[in-house]
């Protein structure tokens, strides 16, 4: 599928699910990496990722691009067009979209350190995600040294 069929598919499903026309572009992005699809607010035009088509069909497509077209058309209304607003959800069930679209296979899911700090002279403990140089820094209750005691992952 091209961007011409593309833009052709959110047309239709515009007018069938939505009863009102699409008037601006939708074309394949792919550089679009985690999510299925994007609607630009500053010029309403809709991105899809292509990968999501290879991997998953048509009706994940079809899934994404009703997704994009509720943002789409209640922001172009004035309505609430983000996913916590309740116009968005309810448009949603509606027309039968899907709230989030599956994960690519392949695709890493970040997984966060913890780094496990300790004071030397109370003996406190306390977890960080990022390290710190323990030099810089002492304990803000008793002002000890601090040294890192373990990292789990």
């Amino acid at each position: 599928m091209g961007n011409d069929e593309l833009q052709r598919l959110v047309e239709k499903i515009s007018l069938d699910s939505f009863n009102k026309p699409f008037m601006h572009e939708a074309y394949f992005n792919p550089r679009l990496r985690t999510t299925g699809g994007r609607y630009s607010l500053l010029d309403h035009h809709i991105e899809i990722n292509p990968k999501h088509l290879e991997f998953f069909g048509d009706t994940e497509l079809i899934q994404i691009i009703k997704h994009e077209l509720c943002h789409y058309h209640l922001h172009l209304e004035g309505k609430g067009y983000k996913h916590k607003d309740k116009d968005f959800k309810d448009l949603l069930k509606v027309v039968g979209g899907s709230r989030y679209c599956q994960s690519l296979p392949g695709m890493k899911t970040k997984v966060s350190k913890v780094h496990v700090y300790q004071c030397t002279k109370c003996g406190v403990e306390f977890n960080r995600k990022r390290q710190f140089n323990t030099k810089k820094y002492v304990c803000g209750k008793c002002k000890g040294w601090i040294k890192k005691v373990r990292t789990i992952s």
